[in-house]
């Protein structure tokens, strides 16, 4: 038996071994964008080891649109786990949303620059290169969600760039921002790195620099009104093991467990 092997028969004993994991159970997962790749590529090893089906429910980890994690639950979607910014999971706890407790910290993300493939690309490396591809790009292209939220909230103000940029920056609801820039409908795309590697049709110009570069923590938790919290907890123990850490550093993830 190979050692891969091995790690499989192990990881399917460890599973099956749980409490209520005696049957094959239904396990929704609202999940933002950061962590989507590497979960993508390893819940098909999760169902064969145990015999749980995931259900997969995308949706940003903050924001107003209609497809956001938090709105979803709000008009009384249910979920047994989800996966999202560790601030926006924080907030679920305390609105009784998501277990107390329940919070295990997955990865730590970084915010990168895509332009369409062939484009210019600028040099993002120094605050100074940052500053003038927002300056020079004709439009600029940012998520809803957490790396969003920090660039038009907070880092365009903190640098005084807000009257500047602002009027041609758009904010992108309900779609992946490299998918906006792929097609030629903005210029410079900013979003969660794992969110722009997978995307064809992208030239990823690289992580924004530490002086303006905000790290987020992505966690899953487990719901309030999960109907399979055995098997949730099961699936979180997965994510947060060993098997996984190759997926989330080749989405350019850190793995924190």
């Amino acid at each position: 038996m190979t050692m891969m092997m091995l790690r499989r028969a192990c990881l399917a004993a460890l599973l099956l071994a749980m409490p209520g994991l005696a049957t094959a159970a239904d396990i929704r997962v609202m999940i933002s964008g950061a962590f989507f790749e590497p979960f993508r590529q390893v819940v098909p090893q999760f169902e064969r080891a145990t015999g749980h089906r995931v259900v997969t429910i995308q949706g940003a980890s903050m924001g107003n649109a209609p497809d956001a994690i938090p709105v979803r639950l709000a008009r009384g979607e249910v979920a047994e786990v989800m996966i999202l910014a560790a601030p926006a999971l924080d907030a679920l706890i305390a609105s009784g949303q998501a277990a107390p407790g329940s919070r295990v910290d997955l990865v730590r993300s970084l915010i990168g620059m895509s332009v369409r493939a062939g484009a210019r690309r600028w040099d993002i490396s120094t605050e100074e290169g940052f500053v003038r591809a927002l300056r020079e790009a004709s439009s600029i292209a940012y998520s809803a969600s957490a790396s969003g939220t920090y660039f038009s909230q907070t880092l365009l103000q903190r640098m005084g760039l807000e009257a500047e940029i602002g009027p041609k920056a758009r904010r992108i609801l309900s779609e992946r921002v490299g998918a906006v820039v792929a097609r030629g409908d903005a210029e410079l795309g900013l979003q969660q790195v794992s969110e722009l590697l997978p995307i064809a049709g992208l030239d990823f110009i690289g992580v924004l620099p530490p002086s303006v570069q905000q790290a987020t923590i992505f966690s899953a938790g487990i719901g309030t009104r999960a109907e399979e919290p055995a098997a949730a907890r099961a699936l979180v123990a997965f994510l947060a093991g060993p098997e996984v850490v190759e997926a989330i550093r080749a989405a350019g993830l850190e793995p924190l467990r």
